[in-house]
């Protein structure tokens, strides 16, 4: 196994390697942004974090009946850390995997990646088709609507929400921010 640690440029070069959907690239990108700046709140690594939401989906697309397993295998087979890994792996808990989050980072992954699908198709119904002028109010406004972002669970976000000791309300709006850094880049800044 390498010593060195996995680089943003690295990440991103694995994830073009296994995605080519513009949709996943999208979500990968909102993740890490997200993970960016909770890591940056929370005053940890805000690179580390980052990587982690960017490359956490690498095997969706080429292997979703293996989502997770795959992943798994591939970050192994390119040396990299085992802490990295194991964070990937612990946003399936659940749901593709028995890897409970533990860590701030592993709540933190599973809390939002599911949120950041609510949040961007929320901001698509808006007017301006941004998140750039979106608050809470606007997401949890469709929550309740199980058809709308119908293969969100909701579930997860709760229960991502209650791990870090925050409401659903704080989390949407911590969501909502660091996907607004990234907003050009996913398609979310919209008429603004």
């Amino acid at each position: 196994m390498s010593e060195a640690l996995p680089t943003r440029e690295s990440a991103l070069k694995l994830l073009m390697q296994y995605n080519k959907s513009e949709s996943l690239l999208r979500h990968a990108y909102a993740v890490e942004g997200v993970m960016r700046y909770m890591a940056g709140k929370a005053g940890e690594d805000e690179e580390k974090w980052g990587i982690i939401g960017l490359i956490h989906d690498l095997d969706y697309e080429m292997y979703p009946e293996q989502h997770c397993t795959m992943t798994k295998k591939i970050l192994e087979e390119n040396g990299w850390p085992e802490e990295y890994i194991r964070a990937v792996m612990s946003h399936g808990w659940g749901l593709v995997t028995d890897i409970e989050p533990v860590s701030k980072l592993e709540k933190t992954i599973y809390a939002i990646d599911e949120l950041t699908g609510l949040v961007a198709t929320s901001a698509l119904v808006r007017p301006s088709k941004s998140v750039l002028d979106m608050e809470a109010r606007s997401v949890k406004k469709k929550w309740n609507d199980r058809r709308f972002a119908a293969g969100v669970d909701r579930s997860v976000i709760e229960k991502g929400a209650a791990m870090l000791g925050m409401s659903v309300e704080e989390l949407i709006t911590d969501c909502i921010i660091g996907m607004r850094e990234v907003a050009e880049n996913i398609g979310l800044k919209g008429s603004l």
